[in-house]
Parts: C-alpha cells; sequence; structure tokens
C-alpha cells in the first residue's frame, strides 16, 4: 500500500479477464459497504480503480478507471471526514479539492476524461491517492476512532 503500483498494460489481460477483475474488485468494495476500491487494497501491482457513488437522484453510477492521473483540480478546497477499507474504524477530516478533472483509460482501453466535483471527486482523489502509495491518514487532521455500525 504504500508504493506506487505499476501501469495497466491492457496486453497483458484478455477481455474476459479485465471484466472478472472488475467484478470481483466491485463486488468486494460492495462487501465491505465501500464506495471506492483500488487494485493495490486487494493486492495487486495494477493502476486501477473502482468507484460507485450515489448521485443526488439516488442512482449510482460504476466506475473503473484505468491508469488514472489528475490532470487539474481546483484551487477551492473542501474539508470533509474520510475512512478507508485499508483503515477500518478510522477517521479523519481531510482537505481535497472540490473540483478534478481526471484523465485514465476505460476498461476496453479507450482514453477517458471525467470532470468531477464534490463528492465524487473526493473519492477519486482517495483512490488516486492509493495507487501514489498514500492513505488518507497521511492527510487527516484530527483522527478519531469510531465504531462503524
Amino acid at each position: 500500500m504504500r508504493r506506487k503500483t505499476g501501469v495497466f498494460d491492457f496486453s497483458k489481460f484478455t477481455k474476459k479477464e479485465i471484466k472478472e477483475l472488475l467484478e470481483k474488485m466491485r463486488k468486494t468494495m460492495k462487501a465491505a459497504d465501500g464506495v471506492g476500491l483500488s487494485a493495490n487494497q486487494v493486492g495487486l501491482n495494477l493502476r486501477l480503480f473502482v468507484a460507485e457513488v450515489p448521485s443526488q437522484k439516488g442512482r449510482s453510477k460504476f466506475y473503473a478507471i484505468f491508469n488514472p492521473e489528475i490532470e487539474g483540480q481546483s484551487e477551492k478546497l473542501a474539508m470533509l471526514s474520510e475512512g478507508c477499507l485499508s483503515v477500518p474504524g478510522l477517521f479523519g477530516a481531510v482537505e481535497r479539492s472540490d473540483k478534478i478533472t481526471l484523465k485514465g483509460f476505460d476498461a476496453q482501453g479507450k482514453k477517458i476524461k471525467i470532470k468531477a466535483w464534490g463528492f465524487l471527486a473526493r473519492v477519486f482523489q482517495h483512490e488516486v491517492d492509493h495507487l501514489n502509495g498514500k492513505l488518507f491518514i497521511d492527510k487527516a487532521k484530527f483522527p478519531r476512532s469510531m465504531n462503524r455500525e
């Protein structure tokens, strides 16, 4: 978890293997009541994360981002409480950019660019941090233990 992950090389995986990997990661994330999961959280040295964040209308969208990089971010910051599946029961306030532009690739290897704001931007930044070998506790202010109910 403390090392930058390796680039995802699409030529080393079949479409079926990629689909199975994403299904496994999504299932693992949901089983843990998470909204994001990076490949290195499940022991894979791959630059990949999945995320599923509910919208304001109650629907959720599933994201699978390969080789993600934050291309731009707003100067406006927001401080919110975060937790992490890799550090269960610990929560802390983390300051992050309110808006970001994320570039990477989709599951078919096509270039994508996503403009995200609010909670989705926070989740994307959290997962990219994982892929860069960082945990939210490295940035958290006033971490506190809490029992998850």
